[in-house]
């Protein structure tokens, strides 16, 4: 008499582990995306459950990503708006978002990092999304622990020149060019770059004006200031140029939070904007509230927190597929805080203030 098949739903790791002649073991690896698991292996595991009538993407029952918030305040307007995006978009796929908060240091390495316990619960989170401002020694910890992850590619610091990983950027070098060639186009020529080009955020959108003034004919200035404080960068930046006896037309400030240190330092200064120099910022989240209004370089948040989910949940489902890159365009944003070159602009010694080094 012919053994009765057992009912599918009785169906489970064992039975697919006897087919595929492999251990359990090996077949829960497989279930948890494990990238360790040998190719031939897993195809051996997935053809048994098939034969079995089994939808391996359906046993495992939590279905939870983390939102990995690294070296940013939580209450970070920009990231915030990411994690709406990512949050939306894995509710839409039938995923649950898990949001925790992670400090670290990149001059350690990777192996004595202490990553949060929950994101090393291959049966608790799935995959990882990194945001915040990241750097090489975390990357490494995630792959060395098979850890699936997307990347925000906009805050890497000292990354390699290709990235290998599933990465989402907004494309604010374009941005940072397409801003620049705005000021030119109103006749500025003295336009000077305020930030801390040893930040990523700060770099990046450098790197387009650079070359945009390049293009031009046209010689790059840039007042770095070493500080993660965006405001005290615009501000002692700011300060830094006045001091410096060449024309000012206008001041390209690396972020719109800096944007509005600029703002102060020329007002302390006895300056008007736009009447004695322009203003520009990029990132459009404080710009709408400031006076006058900052003409900004616009950037989708949202959509990037989308796109990182998306590009985390296709990697799930297919480990072996291809590194992914997207790229977010930008949008220029013209408000009251630009207006055509009339003049070029010298700070007096009454304006300068007290001497600020140019770091």
């Amino acid at each position: 008499m012919a053994a009765k098949k057992l009912p599918s739903s009785r169906v489970g790791l064992r039975e697919i582990a006897a087919l595929a002649k492999v251990s359990v073991a090996t077949v829960s690896r497989v279930l948890n995306g494990n990238k360790r698991v040998d190719p031939g292996i897993r195809d051996l595991v997935l053809k048994a459950a098939d034969s079995l009538k089994i939808d391996l993407s359906q046993r495992n029952k939590t279905k939870a990503l983390a939102f990995l918030l690294c070296n940013r305040t939580m209450l970070h307007a920009f990231h915030s708006r990411i994690l709406i995006g990512a949050e939306e978009y894995s509710a839409s796929q039938g995923w649950d978002m898990i949001f925790l908060s992670y400090n670290y240091s990149r001059h350690i390495p990777w192996k004595e990092l202490h990553l949060p316990k929950v994101v090393q619960r291959h049966d608790v989170v799935r995959g990882v999304i990194l945001a915040g401002s990241n750097s090489m020694n975390l990357i490494e910890l995630l792959e060395h622990r098979n850890i699936t992850f997307s990347l925000l590619g906009n805050n890497i610091i000292d990354p390699p020149a290709q990235l290998r990983h599933d990465v989402v950027v907004s494309d604010d070098v374009q941005g940072g060019y397409d801003m620049t060639r705005y000021l030119i186009s109103q006749g500025h020529r003295g336009i000077c770059f305020v930030g801390n080009l040893r930040l990523p955020y700060y770099s990046r959108c450098y790197s387009g004006y650079k070359k945009a003034m390049e293009d031009a004919g046209l010689e790059p200035r840039h007042s770095t200031i070493n500080s993660e404080d965006d405001a005290e960068i615009g501000y002692l930046g700011t300060k830094a140029l006045l001091s410096a006896h060449k024309p000012v037309t206008a001041i390209f400030s690396g972020n719109d939070f800096s944007a509005h240190g600029v703002y102060r330092a020329l007002r302390d200064s006895g300056l008007r904007i736009p009447d004695d120099i322009s203003v520009v910022g990029c990132n459009d989240t404080v710009g709408p509230w400031l006076y006058p209004a900052l003409t900004t370089i616009r950037e989708f948040p949202e959509q990037l927190g989308s796109h990182l989910v998306e590009t985390l949940l296709r990697r799930i489902a297919n480990p072996e597929l291809a590194s992914q890159q997207v790229s977010i365009p930008t949008e220029l944003i013209k408000r009251d805080s630009t207006r055509p070159a009339a003049f070029t602009h010298v700070a007096t010694p009454a304006q300068q203030g007290a001497p600020v080094g140019i770091l």
